[in-house]
């Protein structure tokens, strides 16, 4: 039993899952800003054009 938890201790296979998905969480994060940011600035720009058409006719 005291071999089964030393060696349950010294495992680090899960130590490196949880590392990946920390760094998958920051990306995945960085993407949704990032889009988010993306749709506001084409947003922004499609109702400045529409002001523009609207003011000429």
């Amino acid at each position: 039993m005291i071999k089964l938890v030393t060696l349950f201790l010294r495992d680090e296979s899960g130590a490196s899952a949880a590392e990946y998905a920390l760094i998958l969480a920051i990306i995945g994060s960085g993407i949704a800003i990032a889009a988010v940011a993306l749709g506001d600035a084409i947003s922004g720009s499609l109702n400045k054009q529409a002001t523009k058409i609207t003011s000429i006719t």
